[in-house]
């Protein structure tokens, strides 16, 4: 048997090749939407991938199962398990099994175990692994997707706080309680690869180690020192992050599935900076992706930076209006870079794109914002009556923050621009500075002008104001 991991530092999502070695065949286990890396594994190992296996329908990134279906026949292997209203849809016309709690597939001479474990998803199932070559009739491994995590287990709340179906929390996390009694009875030896690692707000305090045990989890893991269901229900639903908005887009997107890469079209290339000027006059969304140091200097009016980072994919999928065309102001030797790593998410309405060191040469008028600090706010505050907003996640918001500040996390500030007092200077801040440097590019772009981005967040108002 061979075992291949790979790792969307973005997304922090992992995927997994398993091959077996007699039958040069493989299959791939939750498929990212670039399908590349794996052909390329794939070939490499002189394996033919032959189907791929979904734990469940995701809500944080776009499969790639149908696009391996489409450009190499990969047979799909989904879950047949939850509730009507969560099944897979328009999968007819492509290869692929339906599976159920206890079903077997075979690859070669692994053994694939279909467990049903919902709790994070009505739907959700694990594939337990025995290698059929090392003449064992003992597991190696257990895929288990969002339902166990190094340190912590898949949150039970996305389809209520994403989805909007409400009550869903609740039985969620019953219905995780009784998938847990099924994980402890596993041997102890047992692999754990997860489906995510820490960074994924699919849980609130993943860890960043790659795989475990059942052994180790069920030693350390805070999901089993519970003894009754109330106190594990309680710290299971508490604290955990708010859902990024494109959550709810992802589970329709991978219910009925999403658009083929190869039918999509090419962003065209500008030259021409007033076909930019006279799009962004009209209400285009244009998004820079340059290093918030540089556009905070200059930047064109009426223009959004969200920078190409670890962080990009985030935002991106809180900030991006998917029913709207979007422009893009970047180094067009990242470009395709850019696109996939949007794609991953869905946000597939990239129409244009322009060098943005030669947007910025070519604009006359550019804008500009400054940074300050702490001292610096305090005196704005007190000489002005300039007005914080904190754009931090709600439980950082709980933890502490500074006096008369106006809490409004930045995902949720497009839709709240009309509660952002016009009449004040603003002071933006965040928890170090970055993302209430994205905040100030929102606004800016939406006509508030005396803005000002708190250098080192409330992390430095703290120890600059003891």
């Amino acid at each position: 048997m061979l075992l291949k991991y790979f790792y969307d530092e973005n997304l922090a999502q992992a995927s997994y090749m398993v091959g077996c070695q007699a039958s040069k065949e493989a299959f791939i286990i939750d498929p990212a939407r670039d399908i590349l890396p794996y052909i390329k594994a794939a070939t490499k190992e002189g394996l033919k991938i032959v189907g791929s296996l979904e734990t469940h329908i995701h809500a944080d990134f776009v499969a790639g199962s149908r696009e391996l279906a489409k450009q190499i026949g990969a047979k799909m292997y989904l879950s047949d398990e939850g509730d009507n209203e969560w099944k897979y849809e328009n999968i007819e016309e492509l290869p692929h099994q339906l599976v159920k709690d206890g079903d077997e597939i075979m690859l070669g001479n692994i053994l694939f175990q279909v467990i049903h474990t919902p709790g994070h998803t009505p739907e959700s199932i694990s594939f337990l692994v025995t290698d059929g070559g090392a003449k064992t009739e003992h597991p190696m491994g257990i895929f288990t997707g969002d339902f166990v995590f190094v340190g912590d287990v898949g949150r039970p709340d996305l389809l209520e706080k994403s989805a909007q179906k409400e009550g869903s929390a609740d039985k969620g996390a019953r219905d995780m309680y009784g998938s847990l009694s099924k994980f402890k009875r596993l041997p102890d030896y047992v692999q754990v690869w997860p489906g995510h690692g820490a960074g994924s707000p699919c849980g609130k305090s993943l860890g960043a180690i790659p795989s475990s045990t059942v052994g180790y989890e069920k030693q350390v893991n805070w999901a089993f020192k519970h003894e009754e269901y109330d106190s594990f229900a309680k710290e299971l639903l508490e604290g955990q992050p708010e859902p990024p908005k494109y959550f709810g887009v992802m589970k329709r997107v991978n219910k009925v599935g999403p658009n083929f890469i190869e039918d999509m079209e090419k962003p065209k290339r500008l030259d021409d900076i007033s076909v930019l000027n006279r799009n962004i006059k009209e209400g285009a969304q244009v998004i820079d992706t340059r290093e918030a140091a540089l556009f905070s200097k200059e930047h064109i009016q009426g223009t959004m930076n969200i920078p190409f980072n670890q962080a990009f994919t985030n935002w991106a999928g809180w900030i991006i209006d998917y029913e709207r065309p979007l422009y893009l102001l970047t180094d067009p030797n990242k470009l395709e870079e850019i696109q996939k790593t949007l794609q991953s998410i869905g946000i597939d309405k990239l129409k244009w794109y322009m060098d943005v060191d030669l947007a910025i040469r070519m604009t006359a008028e550019l804008e500009s914002y400054h940074d300050i600090t702490p001292e610096e706010a305090k005196e704005l505050i007190s000489s002005k009556d300039a007005q914080v907003v904190d754009v931090r996640y709600d439980s950082e918001w709980k933890s502490g923050h500074i006096e008369g500040a106006q809490h409004i996390m930045l995902g949720d500030l497009p839709d709240r621009l009309d509660e952002v007092p016009k009449d004040q200077p603003l002071i933006l801040q965040c928890g170090s500075g970055v993302r209430s440097a994205i905040a100030i590019s929102l606004l800016q772009a939406n006509g508030f002008k005396d803005v000002h981005n708190m250098l080192g967040g409330y992390a430095r108002w703290k120890k600059d104001m003891k």
